[in-house]
C-alpha cells in the first residue's frame, strides 16, 4: 500500500497493487481498480482531475504482462482521470511517448468534454512535422470517468429476431430525433429521444425490428470541420471503443451518458426492437503522422497501428482517414473483443455493423477472411451469437469484399444497390442481375453455405442520396461542405426525371413518387434482409448533398412536419405484406426445381416470365434491351419450417417489374401456376381489391412501375 498526497483534498489516497484484469477503470463498490496496456511504457502516471480541473500525479508501480494499474479504495463514479506516458520518442521507429501529453483511456466508459483543437494536442510544432512539442495538453483534453456499471435492467431480454423476419433502420440519434414535434426539446437529439414513444411507435407502425444506429462510440471532431464551423456529425472518428459519446445525452452528470444508452436499449427491447450499432475499429481519430496524440498514439504506437514497414514514421492507411489499426497486435485484437463482449454483456446491444470491415482482415497487406480477428469472432461465446453486418470493403488495394465474409457474417450488399438503381433508371443489359439481386443473390452467397439473409439489402444508406433526392438528382450538389462539390461519391447511378432538383412540373413529380414507390416496393420485397434509411419513408432530402458528413444542421436532420405521408402510409403497406407472407422471407434459396409432391404438381418455387407469358428463357436473359419481367413465386415452395417444425405453406404471388417508358401488357401465366390473381399492390395506382385477373389473360403493368398480384385461393 503506498499513500498519496493529494494537494487539496481533505484525507491522503491509498494506492493499492490492483490487478492488470480487467483493462480500464472498474468500480467495485469499494474502491476502482485502474489498468492500461503498453508494451513501449517505462513509466505511467494515472491522472486523478477534480471538479477545478486540478491534477494529481500518482505513479503506477505494478507491471504484469505490460498492462500497469492499481486500485484506489475510495474512488467513486464521476471521478475524472486519464494517464501519461512516459518512455521513447522515435518517430522514425514508431514510438511517440510524451508524459506532456495527457491519454485517454482506450477502454474509457464514459469520457467527459471535448477536445481544444490547439498546438498542445500535437507532439510536433505546427510547420515543423520532424520537432518535438512538449507543451501540456491536459487544459485541452476531455478527461475519462469512471462509471457505475450497476443499471436496473428489470426484465430486459434481447428480442432475437430471425434473420429473415427482420426490417433494419439505419439511423442517427440526433437526425432522427432532433426536430421531432412530439419529443421534448430539452431531450431531443438525444439517446432518450430515440426512446421516446413517439420514435418507437414509428418504428413499429414501419415493421421495423431492428434500429442500426450510426456511430455512437465517442468520437472527435475533426479540426478541419471546427476551423470550417462544421463538425462530423456522421461520428466516423472513434476515440473511445467502450464509450458512448456524451453528445447525445440528455444526462448532464459525468457518466450519465452510460446509463441513458442502456435506459435506450431497454425501451427499444420492451418494444421488440433490437439495437444495432455501427462501429469503427477500423481506424481512430488520431489520424496520419500529423495527428494529435489523444490516446493510442502516445500510449504505444507501434501496437495499436498498422504501421509503414520500411519507414515507421507514416501509417498504412486502408481507411482513408490517416491510420488503420494494427490488427496483427494480440493487445489490439483484444481490446476489439473486449469492446464487442462489452457492449453486449453490460449495455445489452444485439449487433454490430461494422465500417470498413475489410480493414480489419488485413493482418499483413491483403485482404485475408481468414485473419485472425474473424477466428475470434467465430470462437467467442457472446460475440458469435449476435447480428454481425460487415461493410465488405476499404479504400485499399482489393479491399471490395462484397461476397467473401465468413459464414456467420452478413454483408451490406452493394451489388443489390448498384444492381436496383440501375434496372429503375432504366440502364440496359441489367435484368439478369437484377433477378440475382431480388432473390437474395445465390451468385454471392450461396458458394460459401451462407442462406439469402447474408445480403443485408439496401438502396439508400447515411453515405450518398437520400431516397427523395436519388430520383431528384443527375448530380450531387455539396457546396456546402466547402470542398468545392468535389468531395462525395460523382457516379450515384440516379435520375432526376427530367429535372435537376425541385420543381413544380406536376408529372416529374408524380414520376418521382413513382421511383421512390419502386424502390421501396423492391426492397422489402427481394429476398434477404431489408435496410431502410431514415426518414425515406417521409421524402427526406439534403438539397442533393451525397455527402453530408460534416453537417449537423437541417441539410441532414429529419423535417417531421414536412413528412410525405403518402408515401409513409405506402412504406408501411409493403412492409405488413412483407411481414404477413413467408414468401418473400425465405431462408433458403430458390432451386428453381420442379418440386414434385410439394404443393402443385411440376411447379418450380420461382418461375420467370416474359412480357408474352411464356418462361424466360437463356437468350431472354442476355437481351439487352428488355427492361420488364415477372416472376413467380410459390407459397407452396418454401422449404422452411416453423418453431413445431412444421412446413411453412403460404400464398403464391406473381410480381411484375417495369422499367420502361412506356406501359407493358403482361399475359399472365398458364393455369396451372394460379387460375385467378388479386392485385395486392400496385406503384402505378392504388389497387382495386375487388378486381381479378385470369390465368391467360393480359394486364398492363404502367411504365416505370411494380405490380404484385396474389393468387386467390380456391
Amino acid at each position: 500500500m503506498t499513500q498519496i498526497s493529494t494537494p487539496g483534498d481533505a484525507l491522503d489516497l491509498e494506492l493499492w497493487p490492483g490487478k492488470a484484469y480487467p483493462l480500464g477503470a472498474t468500480y467495485d463498490g469499494y474502491g476502482t481498480n485502474f489498468a492500461v496496456f503498453s508494451e513501449a511504457a517505462e513509466k505511467v502516471e494515472l491522472c486523478l482531475f477534480n471538479a477545478d480541473g486540478a491534477e494529481t500525479r500518482i505513479p503506477l508501480p505494478e507491471v504484469d504482462g505490460f498492462v500497469w494499474h492499481g486500485f484506489i479504495p475510495s474512488i467513486e463514479p464521476g471521478q475524472r482521470y486519464g494517464y501519461r506516458v512516459h518512455g521513447p520518442h522515435d518517430p522514425a521507429n514508431g514510438q511517440r511517448c510524451n508524459p506532456n501529453k495527457l491519454l485517454l483511456d482506450p477502454y474509457a466508459k464514459a469520457i467527459d468534454g471535448q477536445f481544444d483543437w490547439d498546438q498542445p494536442l500535437f507532439s510536433y510544432t505546427f510547420g515543423d512535422p520532424d520537432s518535438r512539442n512538449d507543451d501540456d495538453s491536459a487544459a485541452n483534453m476531455p478527461k475519462c470517468v469512471v462509471i457505475n456499471p450497476y443499471f436496473d435492467w428489470g426484465v430486459d431480454r434481447p428480442p432475437n429476431h430471425e434473420y429473415a423476419d427482420s426490417v433494419i433502420y439505419e439511423a442517427h440519434v440526433k437526425g432522427l430525433t432532433q426536430t421531432h414535434p412530439d419529443i421534448p426539446e430539452q431531450i431531443r437529439g438525444t439517446y432518450a429521444a430515440v426512446a421516446h414513444p413517439a420514435i418507437i411507435d414509428h418504428l413499429q407502425a414501419l415493421g421495423v425490428t431492428a434500429i442500426e444506429l450510426m456511430p455512437v462510440h465517442h468520437f472527435a471532431n475533426d479540426s478541419t470541420l471546427v476551423e470550417k464551423g462544421l463538425s462530423n456529425y456522421w461520428g466516423y472518428n472513434t476515440i473511445g471503443f467502450f464509450a458512448p459519446d456524451s453528445k447525445y445525452s440528455s444526462n448532464p452528470n459525468p457518466g450519465g451518458q452510460v446509463q441513458e444508452f442502456k435506459a435506450m436499449v431497454r425501451a427499444l427491447h420492451e418494444a421488440n426492437i433490437e439495437v444495432i450499432l455501427d462501429v469503427v475499429y477500423n481506424h481512430t481519430a488520431e489520424g496520419n503522422h500529423l495527428g494529435p496524440t489523444l490516446s493510442m498514439r502516445g500510449i504505444d504506437n507501434a501496437a495499436y497501428y498498422h504501421l509503414v514497414d520500411n519507414d515507421k514514421r507514416y501509417y498504412m492507411d486502408y481507411t482513408g482517414t490517416g491510420n488503420s489499426l494494427n490488427v496483427r497486435h494480440p493487445h489490439t485484437l483484444q481490446l476489439i473483443m473486449d469492446s464487442l463482449r462489452y457492449w453486449v454483456t453490460e449495455m445489452h446491444v444485439d449487433g454490430f455493423r461494422f465500417d470498413l470491415a475489410s480493414t480489419l482482415a488485413r493482418e499483413f497487406y491483403d485482404v485475408d477472411r481468414l485473419a485472425t480477428f474473424f477466428e475470434l469472432v467465430q470462437q467467442d461465446p457472446v460475440v458469435s451469437q449476435v447480428k454481425l453486418i460487415a461493410e465488405p470493403w476499404d479504400v485499399g488495394p482489393g479491399g471490395y469484399q462484397v461476397g467473401n465474409f465468413p459464414p456467420q457474417w452478413t454483408e451490406w450488399n452493394g451489388k443489390y444497390r448498384d444492381t436496383v438503381r440501375d434496372f429503375w433508371r432504366g440502364e440496359p443489359a441489367t435484368l439478369d442481375e437484377f433477378a440475382y439481386r431480388l432473390t437474395g443473390s445465390a451468385d454471392l452467397y450461396e458458394h460459401t453455405a451462407r442462406r439469402p439473409v447474408a445480403s443485408i439489402n439496401f438502396v439508400i444508406a447515411h453515405d450518398g442520396f437520400t431516397l427523395r433526392d436519388l430520383v431528384s438528382y443527375n448530380e450531387k450538389h455539396n457546396e456546402a461542405n466547402g470542398e468545392d462539390n468535389n468531395d462525395g461519391e460523382s457516379h450515384n447511378r440516379s435520375w432526376n426525371c427530367g429535372v435537376e432538383g425541385p420543381t413544380d412540373d406536376p408529372e416529374v413529380l408524380a414520376l418521382r413518387a413513382k421511383q421512390e414507390r419502386n424502390f421501396l416496393t423492391t426492397l422489402l420485397l427481394s429476398q434477404g434482409v431489408p435496410m431502410i434509411c431514415h426518414g425515406d419513408e417521409l421524402g427526406r432530402t439534403q438539397g442533393g448533398n451525397n455527402n453530408g458528413y460534416c453537417q449537423d444542421n437541417e441539410i441532414t436532420w429529419m423535417h417531421w412536419d414536412e413528412a410525405d405521408t403518402d408515401l409513409l402510409e405506402f412504406t408501411r403497406a409493403v412492409s405488413q405484406l412483407r411481414a404477413a407472407h413467408p414468401v418473400f422471407r425465405r431462408r433458403r434459396f430458390f432451386s428453381g426445381k420442379p418440386l414434385g409432391r410439394r404443393g402443385p404438381a411440376g411447379l418450380p418455387d420461382v418461375a420467370w416470365f416474359t412480357p408474352d407469358g411464356t418462361e424466360m428463357s437463356g437468350e431472354d436473359w442476355g437481351t439487352e434491351y428488355a427492361k420488364s419481367v415477372g416472376v413467380f413465386l410459390n407459397g407452396h415452395g418454401i422449404p422452411d419450417m416453423d418453431a413445431r417444425g412444421q412446413r411453412v405453406i403460404d400464398d403464391s404471388f406473381l410480381l411484375f417489374f417495369n422499367a420502361h417508358y412506356e406501359p407493358i401488357e403482361f399475359t399472365l401465366p398458364p393455369a396451372e401456376f394460379g387460375r385467378s390473381w388479386i392485385p395486392v399492390l400496385c406503384t402505378a395506382a392504388e389497387p382495386d381489391p375487388e378486381e381479378s385477373f385470369t390465368a391467360g389473360t393480359p394486364v398492363t403493368v404502367d411504365a416505370r412501375a411494380t405490380l404484385v398480384l396474389r393468387a386467390a385461393t380456391d
